[in-house]
């Protein structure tokens, strides 16, 4: 397809993503959807391309103003994640020679918003946890977010043995190897097509996050147990609460949304489980939810959050949130957190977790909870990773990772240290 029409494509794309309407993953789908001539070279071009720009706005916001054409013209160029002889193929010789001259400015010479490329309400608290003597640790995570992360899986432990999926894998040319942290995952190096491969048809693997995996095996939900995953969604840990209880037990997934929990369906028929109840709620304080008060062993509350930790993969939110929706998101975590703990019943288990960095949505609302809540006592989830068998368990829990640090309370997962999302988790037992 001729470079001119690639690059029209790329700069309408991005003027749709820029609204900030939707999330970019449904922008995407859905103008691939309308203009269906576009091949799987053009999509991932286009695709990498509105991404490259979410990623460096603040920066290609300073250099856009220099160059001619559309403002989004200008940002898809700079941003183009094509060769540089099919992008000449597009341009005129004025936006040649105004990219070639932005090609000789070295990235020292930025002032540091153009480094960094996130909000400045974001900056001050992502420094405050990440500071260290040299003042790296932050740089280090912003360095980390233009990263590929790859992706990871997590193998049904149900029916399946992570060796033998990880084989089977190889032998369709997918190279992979185990996540250093989770016993179930498996991470593959590059983008690979899995819908059509046996080992996904059968539910041997779903995607999902190290991080993720650690969240839903801090529950240890076992067998013959009454679990509820709180906040289930589209269910990716209540697929794996619900093989940690080897098919037994009842496993509640609440969700307000209909809609993400019609997502688990598929899911839940390709994984061999019949434990997973799925329950789609009022909102937090919905009849359903008072008729199980202190009857369950295990309650997750996989919190609705900013998802400040997912940058890598949805750089868009930094730019979608602001110090309101995190103030609104606080209250709606302690309100959720709060009616889920009615459900744990004596001796039993209640997590806390979100897909955050801000200690706002993690630190403080588990702090104000156990406040609040004397009946409740907190656990230590280095306590329990160590129970767990999993390697190197205080490394997850430092906070930053940083010399010095030794608190083993949450868990904290950074992106540039554990090569995870970002994740947050706080356990706590009834008495």
């Amino acid at each position: 397809m001729h470079p001119q029409i690639i690059l029209e494509a790329c700069t309408e794309l991005v003027r749709l993503t820029l609204k900030f309407d939707h999330p970019t993953d449904a922008i995407v789908a859905k103008f691939f959807r309308d203009h269906r001539n576009f091949g799987p070279r053009e999509r991932a071009t286009l695709t990498d391309t509105v991404y490259n720009v979410l990623r460096n706005k603040l920066r290609y916001d300073h250099f856009a103003p220099s160059g001619s054409g559309g403002k989004e013209r200008r940002l898809a160029i700079l941003g183009f994640a094509a060769p540089r002889a099919f992008l000449e193929g597009a341009i005129n010789e004025q936006e040649l020679a105004w990219i070639k001259k932005i090609d000789t400015v070295k990235t020292d010479e930025f002032l540091d918003r153009h480094r960094h490329n996130l909000p400045e309400w974001l900056v001050e608290p992502l420094k405050a946890q990440l500071a260290d003597k040299k003042g790296a640790g932050f740089w280090q995570y912003v360095e980390s977010l233009n990263v590929n992360p790859g992706l990871d899986l997590r193998v049904n432990m149900l029916n399946e043995k992570r060796d033998d999926v990880a084989k089977e894998l190889t032998k369709v040319a997918i190279q992979c190897e185990p996540t250093p942290y989770s016993p179930w995952g498996l991470r593959v190096s590059d983008k690979a097509q899995l819908r059509n491969l046996s080992v996904y048809k059968r539910g041997a693997i779903e995607v999902q996050d190290e991080g993720s995996q650690l969240l839903a095996l801090l529950v240890d939900a076992k067998r013959g147990e009454m679990v509820a995953d709180f906040c289930a969604g589209a269910g990716g840990k209540t697929l794996a609460l619900g093989a940690s209880m080897r098919n037994t037990g009842r496993l509640y997934a609440f969700d307000t949304s209909a809609h993400r929990l019609e997502g688990l369906k598929p899911r839940l028929a390709r994984s061999s489980l019949s434990n997973i109840h799925p329950v789609a709620i009022a909102h937090e304080r919905d009849e359903r939810i008072k008729r199980l008060a202190g009857k369950m062993d295990r309650v997750l509350v996989d919190a609705p959050c900013s998802g400040l930790g997912t940058l890598r993969r949805n750089p868009a939110l930094k730019w979608r949130q602001t110090p309101k929706t995190i103030e609104e998101m606080a209250t709606l975590q302690t309100a959720i957190l709060q009616s889920a703990a009615r459900l744990v019943k004596s001796g039993g288990r209640l997590v806390y977790a979100t897909c955050s960095l801000l200690k706002d949505e993690n630190e403080a609302i588990a702090q104000q909870f156990s406040a609040a809540n004397p009946e409740f006592e907190m656990v230590q989830v280095g306590d329990v990773l160590t129970q767990l068998k999993v390697e190197n368990a205080a490394f997850l829990c430092t906070g930053t990772g940083l010399e010095g640090s030794s608190g083993l309370e949450y868990l904290r997962l950074w992106p540039h240290i554990h090569g995870t999302d970002g994740f947050f988790a706080a356990i706590w037992r009834k008495k």
